[in-house]
């Protein structure tokens, strides 16, 4: 095995239960899974991405695909097993009750991920995989712009929850409507502002207010924004910092979590193109 290949931080996989499904809000979903294997999670960073593996119908275990390093290949299990792969983020862990929380925004049952939450009942299972490694999500800085459409805000709030009380900013959080303001914690001096959009996707609602934010002068305070959204205002926020505001590149990350109309595995090209321009 090459050095590179020793350097490759592991992946964690497991095969978690239902424990409980709670509405946070009327379009939010908290899920609670548990199993023995979630303290193997223990040294990963809430907030950061995992891949959720859904079984078809019917499929009471979970097969996940192999990856072949030495080929570079994946093996897939037969399709009638092949569970649907998405993106999520984790919110959070109770290693001593071995338990992991998930939030999932409820938008139907078109969408795979949306569908499994909204049917899922105790005792139902999920895999979960992730990258065994803790992740920085935001480096030190004295002002932050955080924003984000419904799919992020568990990663805004992982941040704010370990913001210090020295930093102060601004937060835009995009909901389905106002009954979906959720109650978030932080230590930090920072204005929420909650936008609902009954048509997350259809408009500039988040990049309009981020446009019309009053941004720190650069040179007066350190500053850094995360942004964490639909393809269109992920690219239209950084557009308007990196290009017209003169941000640097490490004063932004900006990432696109899903594309309007078109499903996860369709957007994968366009949204990782994008990313390159953090």
């Amino acid at each position: 095995m090459s050095e590179t290949e020793n350097a490759r931080p592991s992946i964690i996989r497991a095969v978690l239960e239902v424990k409980q499904k709670t509405y946070i809000t009327p379009h939010y979903i908290r899920v609670t899974l548990t199993g023995d294997d979630v303290p193997a999670f223990a040294d990963t960073t809430p907030g950061v991405n995992n891949k959720i593996f859904i079984p078809p119908a019917g499929v009471n275990d979970i097969h996940f695909p192999d990856f072949n390093y030495e080929t570079g290949e994946w093996t897939h299990p037969p399709e009638h097993l092949r569970p649907t792969v998405r993106t999520y983020t984790h919110r959070g862990m109770d290693l001593d009750q071995k338990e992991m929380y998930i939030d999932f925004v409820a938008h139907g049952e078109s969408g795979p991920a949306s569908a499994w939450a909204i049917n899922a009942k105790p005792g139902d299972l999920l895999g979960v995989a992730m990258k065994a490694k803790e992740t920085v999500l935001y480096p030190k800085a004295d002002w932050y712009l955080l924003a984000a459409d419904a799919t992020g805000i568990p990663v805004i709030s992982a941040i704010l929850e370990t913001l210090p009380s020295t930093a102060t900013g601004v937060v835009y959080l995009e909901v389905p409507s106002m009954q979906d303001v959720q109650e978030l914690k932080t230590k930090a001096d920072i204005q929420i502002n909650w936008i609902p959009n009954t048509n997350p996707g259809e408009n500039t609602l988040l990049s309009d207010a981020v446009r019309n934010t009053s941004l720190p002068d650069q040179g007066t305070n350190t500053r850094f924004g995360y942004v964490a959204a639909e393809f269109s205002s992920v690219k239209d926020i950084r557009q308007f910092l990196r290009k017209e505001q003169g941000w640097e590149q490490t004063e932004l990350y900006a990432y696109s979590y899903w594309k309007f109309g078109v499903n996860e595995d369709g957007s994968v090209t366009d949204r990782h193109q994008e990313q390159k321009s953090n």
